[in-house]
């Protein structure tokens, strides 16, 4: 295989730990703040076992960072590109819905805009 197809694998693989919408689910429960595996558990509303399988697989690709302190793993996003990405995603299907669609806004909420650092006034000259 030429370096052309390592190229464009590389790419797929790096698309497909989000072609799961479990880890979807988790990149918006995590893309703001740091979380506690049972708090990504109850967040996303799915077992332990498959949070934990979807965690792995996400913090092996680079997508994910994680710590443990004491007998807590907390995962945060370690892949601003990924998070971005997965906002412009959002964002552009929810451009293509009707205002009203309740599905609309649970994209938008899916993964929120980071918050913004108010800007600072520059003293007078």
């Amino acid at each position: 295989m030429d370096q052309r197809n390592h190229a464009i694998d590389a790419v797929a693989s790096y698309f497909s730990v989000l072609s799961e919408p479990t880890r979807i689910r988790i990149m918006g429960a995590v893309c703001d703040e740091e979380k506690t595996v049972s708090q990504i558990v109850e967040e996303i509303g799915a077992s332990q076992t498959n949070v934990s399988r979807h965690l792995g697989i996400m913090h092996r690709s680079g997508v994910l960072a994680r710590r443990k302190q004491g007998n807590q793993v907390y995962y945060r996003t370690a892949d601003a590109a990924m998070v971005d990405l997965c906002r412009s995603v959002c964002k552009r299907i929810s451009e293509h819905m009707e205002e009203k669609m309740p599905l609309r806004g649970e994209l938008l909420r899916l993964l929120p805009q980071p918050k913004r650092k108010p800007k600072l006034k520059q003293p007078a000259g």
